[in-house]
C-alpha cells in the first residue's frame, strides 16, 4: 500500500533524538524536537510529500474503495449522526449497521427517544454492549428537547455538554452533520497519520492534531474524514497496527468475566424476567462460570446500576427503570 515515494529512511545519529513530523505550508518533513529543521546541521531527512499529494492519495483510494453505502453517510441529520457515533464507540461497523436501523425505527427523532422508558431503550440496545451509552444517548435527547426546544445545537461547545458526548463525538457530529472544519482524531484517523508520518514510538495525539489540521481537505470536510476513516480501517487493516506507536494505545480488555459482563448480565436477566430478587440473581450468577466470582459483590453491582439510572427497587427485588 505504501508508496515508495513516501517511505522514510531510518536515520541514525551519534546521539538519540526524538522527532515528529510537521506540515509546512506546502510540504511535510521531519524536524527534531531540539528545534533544528530544514536548515539545521543535524536535521533528519525524508522524502517530502506535499499536502495535495497526500490528499490525492487518500481521496483517490476512497473513491474506489470507500464504504459509501453506510446508512449514517446517507444523512446529514445531526440526531441520527449522533446515534451512529455513540454506537460506533468501541464497536465494529458491521455490528452497528443493524442496530442503527432498528434503533431509529423505534426512536426516529430526539423527541421520540426522550419520551421513551429506559427499559424500552435498553431493550432495543440489547446485544450492542456498553449499555451506559444507551442511557446517555437518551439523556442527551432529553436535554436537546428541554434546553434547545428539540432543535439540535450546531455549536461544538454546546454539543459537548450533552450527556455522554466527549470532544471527539461533538466534533464528529459537527463535521458529518454540518460539514464544519473541525480537527478530530479517533483510532482510524490516528492510524493513517502515524502510518504515513510517524517515525518513532510514543507519539501523542497532541503532536498529531496540528498535522491533521494542516492536512484538512477544505473543499469537503465530511468526505475527507470519511476517507481517512475508511483508509485506516480497510487499506491499513491487514498490516501491523500503526497505532502501536501511539502513546495512547491500549488493548481492549476481555469482556467475558469482566465487571462489565456482570453488569450486562444483570440487565439481561431483568429484561427477560421483568424483575428479580437478590436470591434469584444469586442463583443466576452461580450457574454462569464467568459470574461466580461476582456473586459476593452482587449487592454492590445492583446499587451501582440503580445509582446510574438503569434499575429501581420493586418491593424486595429489582426491575429495570420504567419497566
Amino acid at each position: 500500500i505504501k508508496s515508495s515515494r513516501i517511505k522514510k529512511k531510518h536515520i541514525s545519529s551519534q546521539r538519540k533524538k526524538s522527532s515528529v513530523i510537521i506540515f509546512l505550508p506546502k510540504k511535510i518533513e521531519i524536524i527534531t524536537k531540539n528545534g533544528r529543521g530544514r536548515r539545521g546541521r543535524e536535521r533528519q531527512t525524508s522524502k517530502e510529500m506535499t499536502t495535495r499529494q497526500f490528499q490525492k492519495a487518500i481521496l483517490e483510494w476512497f473513491a474506489k474503495n470507500g464504504r459509501h453505502d453506510l446508512p449514517w453517510r446517507r444523512t446529514e441529520n445531526p440526531y441520527r449522526i449522533l446515534v451512529s457515533e455513540v454506537m460506533l464507540q468501541q464497536t465494529q461497523v458491521d455490528r452497528v449497521v443493524g442496530y442503527y436501523r432498528a434503533f431509529l425505527k423505534s426512536f426516529p427523532t430526539a423527541r421520540a427517544l426522550a419520551g421513551a422508558s429506559p427499559a424500552d431503550v435498553l431493550r432495543v440496545w440489547k446485544g450492542l454492549g456498553y449499555n451506559r451509552r444507551a442511557l446517555n444517548l437518551q439523556r442527551a435527547a432529553q436535554m436537546i428537547v428541554r434546553d434547545f426546544c428539540g432543535r439540535f445545537p450546531r455549536d461544538v461547545i454546546q454539543i459537548e455538554k450533552l450527556p455522554g458526548v466527549g470532544p471527539y463525538t461533538a466534533r464528529a457530529v459537527c463535521v458529518f452533520a454540518f460539514n464544519q472544519p473541525q480537527v478530530l482524531i479517533e483510532t482510524n484517523v490516528r492510524r493513517v497519520f502515524i502510518y504515513f508520518f510517524g517515525n518513532r514510538n510514543d507519539i501523542s495525539d497532541k503532536e498529531l492534531l496540528p498535522i491533521i489540521e494542516r492536512a484538512l481537505y477544505r473543499k469537503n470536510y465530511r468526505m475527507w474524514y470519511n476517507a481517512l476513516m475508511d483508509y485506516g480501517a480497510l487499506a491499513l487493516g491487514h498490516i501491523e497496527n500503526p497505532n502501536r506507536k501511539s502513546r495512547h494505545y491500549t488493548k481492549q480488555s476481555r469482556f467475558e468475566g469482566s465487571r462489565r459482563y456482570a453488569r450486562a448480565k444483570i440487565l439481561d436477566y431483568l429484561l427477560q424476567h421483568s424483575s428479580g430478587t437478590l436470591i434469584g440473581l444469586q442463583r443466576f450468577f452461580e450457574n454462569d462460570p464467568h459470574l461466580k466470582e461476582y456473586r459476593p459483590s452482587l449487592e454492590s453491582l445492583l446499587a451501582t446500576l440503580a445509582a446510574e439510572g438503569f434499575i429501581a427497587r420493586k418491593g424486595r427485588g429489582w426491575m429495570l427503570k420504567g419497566q
